[in-house]
């Protein structure tokens, strides 16, 4: 007997699959992600910006890098449309990093 002959008359055999027990999934703990989100971070104080100002100079002088300008953006994106037109008398939010 060939394999052909053997899969034209051999017996059909239903095979049960293998189920393992299961426990119920234990409710998970909230866990604390730490990323880079701006949005996510605590605002530390409010910025009025002044003539002359631009988010690379508020972050050259609160961070010490301007090019984390974008760090205030994305934490301002509410109110500042375009991060390169602010106006004197905007107030912004700093976050802390």
């Amino acid at each position: 007997m060939g394999l052909l002959d053997f899969l034209k008359k051999g017996e059909e055999k239903k095979v049960e699959p293998i189920r393992e027990p299961t426990q119920p999934m234990k409710d998970p703990k909230p866990s604390t992600v730490v990323g880079t989100n701006p949005a996510a971070t605590p605002v530390i104080e409010e910025y009025t910006v002044k003539a002359g100002d631009s988010l690379s100079k508020i972050a050259k002088q609160l961070y010490g890098d301007g090019q984390k300008w974008n760090i205030i953006y994305e934490s301002n994106k509410d109110t500042i449309k375009n991060p390169d037109l602010i106006h004197p008398g905007q107030k912004i939010k700093i976050p802390k990093i």
